[in-house]
């Protein structure tokens, strides 16, 4: 089956064609980051304007790279959890396609397609794994027994790693989208001038909380001079705080479900310093880690024709109404086979 998939959830405007005998066929992305940029973060009203302006244009080239319309046999797109009124532009796009070309269509849950992503690659996982689930909206480690079958092993509880990752940046002064940023700062820091606290690592369990590192660093900054080393030094630090907190949960979810595999997957999992340390933790603790490459970190459409792929050939169906649901539970969705 020839699948579209279509990504409108948040800030990158995305569409693919995954083909589950030859695989990815195309894929393009646009990113909105130059228009949130002025103003700190996403703007819910201009990002779904964009995706009205780009979504089009995307998904005539991924359609007419992968064969033309004719080919297509499906349609997949994301229908939560995201902003409402971006979802809703995916959405009415994917079902008037649908109506109009006849074939079936699915919504897909954004961090399924998450999930899933490292399934891309030539060396793929097998299941069960555990994923590492890291992004600006979600840091959560969850047991993948298969299609569907999901158990959340810990979840944050408050500020996800990536939304640390930017609001620290802000207090650096450094520019939207705050991680990259932050991460390229501490290249230039100078270990062990400060030091964050390992969040909820002195007590069991997988939960993560990471509201409190921000306090920290406004706490160790306080009278200090910003200039740029002291700001790469206390990059370096919460870098290197976030990076050992999901370590040491990743080594606690393996040891508790004995599973041999790791996937990393969200926009955090494009971050060198975590990649390579577990990577490090992988080699030390006999386990195997994989990630998607760096452009599948972000959201994007393959990862969304990928899992819809999965769900239509395993007969999933959904009735033809536009559907976006800004909060949708993982644990919600349907098992398969």
């Amino acid at each position: 089956m020839r699948v579209l998939g279509l990504e409108t959830s948040c800030d990158e405007t995305a569409a693919a064609v995954y083909d589950g005998a030859s695989g990815l066929l195309a894929h393009e992305i646009y990113s909105q980051v130059d228009l949130h940029a002025a103003y700190g973060g996403v703007v819910p009203e201009l990002a779904s304007r964009d995706h009205l302006r780009k979504l089009l244009p995307l998904l005539e080239k991924v359609v007419a790279d992968a064969g033309g319309p004719a080919a297509v046999q499906g349609i997949a797109y994301t229908s939560g959890p995201g902003l409402v009124g971006a979802l809703l532009v995916g959405a009415a796009v994917a079902r008037s396609l649908a109506y109009a070309w006849r074939v079936p269509c699915i919504g897909v849950h954004h961090m399924e397609g998450h999930l899933l992503a490292p399934l891309l690659e030539q060396d793929r996982p097998g299941f069960p794994f555990v994923a590492l689930l890291v992004s600006g909206g979600h840091t959560l480690l969850a047991e993948v027994q298969g299609l569907g079958q999901y158990r959340i092993l810990g979840s944050s509880l408050d500020d996800a790693a990536g939304e640390a990752f930017d609001k620290t940046a802000k207090l650096l002064g450094l520019g939207y989208p705050g991680g990259p940023q932050l991460a390229a700062l501490a290249q230039r820091g100078r270990p062990g001038v400060f030091s964050f606290p390992r969040p909820l690592t002195e007590r069991p369990g997988l939960d993560f909380s990471f509201s409190g590192l921000k306090t920290a660093v406004v706490v160790a900054l306080r009278g200090l001079a910003l200039d740029d080393q002291t700001r790469a030094d206390a990059a370096l630090a919460f870098e290197e705080a976030v990076v050992d907190t999901l370590v040491i949960k990743c080594r606690r979810a393996m040891q508790q479900t004995r599973c041999g595999h790791l996937v990393i997957a969200g926009g955090v999992g494009a971050n060198l310093q975590l990649r390579e340390a577990l990577s490090d933790a992988g080699r030390k603790y006999g386990w195997g880690v994989s990630y998607p490459r760096i452009e599948f970190c972000t959201d994007n459409g393959a990862m969304i024709a990928h899992a819809g792929y999965h769900r239509l050939c395993a007969g999933q169906r959904e009735p033809g109404i536009i559907r976006a649901r800004p909060r949708w539970p993982l644990t919600e969705l349907l098992e398969t086979g």
